[in-house]
Formats: structure tokens, sequence, C-alpha cells
């Protein structure tokens, strides 16, 4: 049998001693004359310090391109609810708005023309006599043109029983038409003999202005302004 060749034996003791005597005596200002080992031993260490200042360099930018990003989400977060919360106010103003124009256009239909006008005096004079009322006044005062309406004093008096008049004034608060009674006075008449009452009062009647109204009116605020 072959005898195996042995290794040889390494003294790691001198070893230790050898590289220990290539770092003793170095001159700092050649480093080019340093021996093998602490020569490649600088260059490592050399090139160590230059990836870590790379790697912060790198890191520090990516921390700051980091925070920025951060912050530009927060922006658009709040600019995305500040928009919903915008969208959800918008919808809910459409829907006032449809809500209030059902309303004016209700309260315009109980708002006669002026062409409507004496037919709108005629109900009134019929609520009363279908409540067996005398009427003693019933006398239009002047047109009060308002922004976007006309309103129409009417004096009335009339005589009756108590009964037929209350009945009477609920007749006008149930007309079709806006007619409101103001400066109630209810009190016996002179020839108080079966208890018949007069009732003084101003109605109020109310219709909307047509086209030539509403452009007088505007010419007239504008006037005012100047």
């Amino acid at each position: 049998m072959a005898k195996k060749d042995k290794l040889p034996s390494i003294n790691v003791a001198e070893l230790a001693q050898q590289v220990q005597r290539q770092f003793t005596n170095l001159d700092p200002k050649d480093p080019s004359l340093w021996p093998i080992i602490p020569r490649v031993f600088l260059c490592a260490m050399i090139a160590i310090g230059v990836a870590a200042a790379l790697w912060f360099a790198l890191l520090s930018d990516y921390e700051v391109e980091l925070e920025a990003e951060r912050a530009k989400e927060a922006t658009l977060r709040d600019d995305y609810q500040k928009k919903l919360q915008k969208a959800v106010s918008l919808d809910l103003l459409k829907k006032q708005r449809e809500q209030i124009q059902q309303y004016v256009i209700q309260l315009e239909k109980q708002l006669p023309s002026k062409a409507e006008m004496a037919a709108l005096l005629s109900d009134i004079n019929q609520a009363g006599l279908g409540r067996s009322l005398q009427f003693e006044l019933f006398r239009p005062g002047q047109v009060v043109v308002r922004d976007y309406y006309a309103e129409l004093p009417i004096a009335v008096r009339v005589t009756g029983k108590y009964h037929d008049i209350g009945a009477f004034a609920s007749d006008i608060a149930h007309l079709s038409r806006i007619v409101t009674l103001n400066n109630l006075s209810l009190a016996p008449t002179a020839k108080d003999a079966s208890g018949m009452l007069a009732l003084d009062t101003t109605a109020r009647t109310f219709r909307y202005l047509d086209s030539e109204e509403i452009q007088a009116q505007r010419k007239a605020t504008e006037g005012k302004k100047k």
C-alpha cells in the first residue's frame, strides 16, 4: 500500500508574527511601500468606507423621498376627503334646490295672475253670500308691488250671525288662492235685535307679477341703487 502524503504543518504563531511584522514601521505617507497584507487591508477598509458612505447617502435620499411621498399621500387624502364632502354636499344642495323649486311652483299655483284677480274677488264675495252674510263694504285698495309679487288689500265689512262669520273665515282660508284676513274687528251691529254681528277686516290677496311688471320693478330697483 502506498503511503499517504502528510500535509505540511502550519505554525500559526509564526504566521501571526509574520503578519504582525508587516504592520510594523509602516510609512503612512507612502502606502505603496507597504507589504502586501497591509495594502490589501487598507484597500479593503477604503472600499468598506466608500460602500458605507454610499449606502448612507442613498439611504438618506430614500428617507427624504419617502417623507415627501408620505406628505404627498396625506395631501392627496385631505383633498379627497374635501372633494368627497363637497360631492355629498352638492347632492344635498341639489335635492334642497329641487324641493325649494317644487315649493315655489306650489306657491305660484296659489297666486293668481292679473287676469285672474277678478275671479278671485268674486270667490271671496261668493264665500260671504254662501254663508248668508250681508256685505256692507267690499272695497279693493291700492295694489302694492313687491319684488316678485303684488299685494291687493280689500276693505271688507260683513254682517251676520257668529257661526256664519266663523264659517266664512274658514272658507276664505281654504280657497285655492292665498287670501288672509287681517285687523279683524267683531262687534254687535247697531240694530242688535237678533244677535247679528259686524265683522270689519282687511282681506289681503296676492298675485304674481307678469313679465312687464317684473322688468319695471327691476328698473326701479336699479334706479334706486344709482
